[in-house]
């Protein structure tokens, strides 16, 4: 049987809605195909597994529930990526694993530097590449990518925290040739945290100070009128890949805010519902009641945002639409998303568990097809080397 290692967690703001995720994604894993290991990421980066991080209530008492599970390292012996227990004098083999399933969020995690360890250990990985998960993390380099590729995209001004400190008139004077209001981000963190909006100089620079306290990086977005906003997702990889129904996401603030979407309670009516059995309890209607054309450009642009940002396993991608001109805006993808977005596949047929077992495979083909190609050579030049005088003439 196949071990898949679930890895969930980390150094990062949306450390609990990765838990969230991950544990809904262990419940719709197909235990007759796969072992599910869980390894997750403490806080202060330590991993730990074991049967109880299966279980919600062991990380509201963590401290206390620690006995229960083991912490670990991982590495690879021989042909085989091993978990190994850390504390002892001699490293003991917990267990082992096939392939990675990161279900992380945010910044440290989500940003390729997992994805990066994990395929250093030689490990198929579920999710984007080093490359795809950093483009879709960093709002400022996915926006460049995104124009450069011809991919509308709202407005924008970006600076750091210390060019805001010694030029905070200059660039509050280039944010407003955006013309209010505006939305103020984090460039790399997301389920909205640190985002506001802004309709004056004075909501302005508190929105900014308040986006300092979380990142360095800062970027002021203009914003749409006549909002409708949009989500599709793409699952698969570079050669073939199926996009779901198109939702329109309902909007009780001028944003979604964290609390709309994890928070919140409301239940809709019929179709409009919150997402069911997801971490989300934000309204939304799916499908889209947009017409087939806009429906067509949507499918065809995230398309090519899947393939522009290198990604693969399952990407969302939000989508901001001015509803009396019909322009349409990429926001951003999420490149590892809350629930992985399988509400938005589920009306098509695809259960969580179909979709789970299609990234898990897409994964190990992925793999395989990448060993295939030539990585190294067998010329041995470190044998023509002569220490501090350099090669061999």
């Amino acid at each position: 049987m196949i071990k898949v290692g679930v890895i969930f967690g980390g150094d990062s703001v949306e450390h609990e809605v990765s838990i969230i995720s991950a544990l809904q994604a262990m419940e719709n894993i197909d235990e007759e195909k796969y072992e599910v290991i869980p390894i997750y990421i403490s806080k202060d980066r330590h991993f730990y597994t074991g049967i109880a991080l299966k279980d919600m209530d062991t990380f509201k008492y963590f401290d206390s529930m620690k006995k229960y599970v083991k912490e670990i390292t991982m590495c690879r012996k021989g042909d085989e990526v091993v978990l190994q227990k850390v504390k002892g004098f001699f490293g003991r083999n917990v267990n082992t694993i096939d392939v990675a399933f990161p279900i992380v969020h945010g910044k440290g995690v989500e940003d390729g530097s997992l994805a990066g360890y994990l395929e250093t250990l030689g490990l198929p990985v579920v999710g984007p590449s080093v490359l795809g998960a950093s483009l879709g993390q960093d709002k400022v380099v996915l926006k460049e990518v995104l124009r450069a590729n011809n991919i509308n995209t709202p407005n924008y001004v970006w600076f750091y925290d210390y060019e805001y400190n010694m030029n905070k008139d200059e660039i509050i004077e280039n944010i407003e040739k955006l013309n209010y209001p505006v939305i103020v981000k984090p460039a790399n963190l997301g389920s909205t945290i640190g985002i506001g909006v802004a309709h004056n100089k004075e909501e302005l620079t508190k929105a900014i100070e308040e986006a300092i306290e979380y990142e360095k990086k800062i970027i002021v977005e203009q914003m749409i009128p006549n909002l409708q906003e949009l989500n599709c997702a793409v699952c698969g990889n570079y050669e073939y890949n199926e996009t779901s129904f198109i939702a329109e996401m309902k909007m009780k603030h001028e944003l979604l805010t964290f609390e709309d979407k994890y928070l919140g309670g409301s239940k809709g009516k019929g179709m409009k519902s919150k997402m069911p059995s997801s971490m989300s309890t934000s309204e939304f209607e799916i499908p889209a009641k947009i017409s087939e054309e806009m429906t067509n450009k949507i499918y065809e642009i995230s398309k090519k945002v899947f393939r522009v940002l290198n990604l693969k396993g399952v990407c969302r991608i939000d989508y901001l639409v001015n509803k009396e001109t019909n322009e349409i805006y990429v926001n951003e993808p999420n490149t590892i998303p809350g629930s992985l977005a399988f509400y938005l596949y589920k009306p098509k047929g695809k259960d969580y568990k179909t979709l789970t077992d299609e990234l898990i495979k897409s994964a190990i083909k992925d793999y395989k097809n990448e060993m295939r190609k030539t990585s190294s050579f067998t010329s041995n030049i470190l044998s023509e080397y002569n220490g501090s005088k350099g090669l061999k003439k």
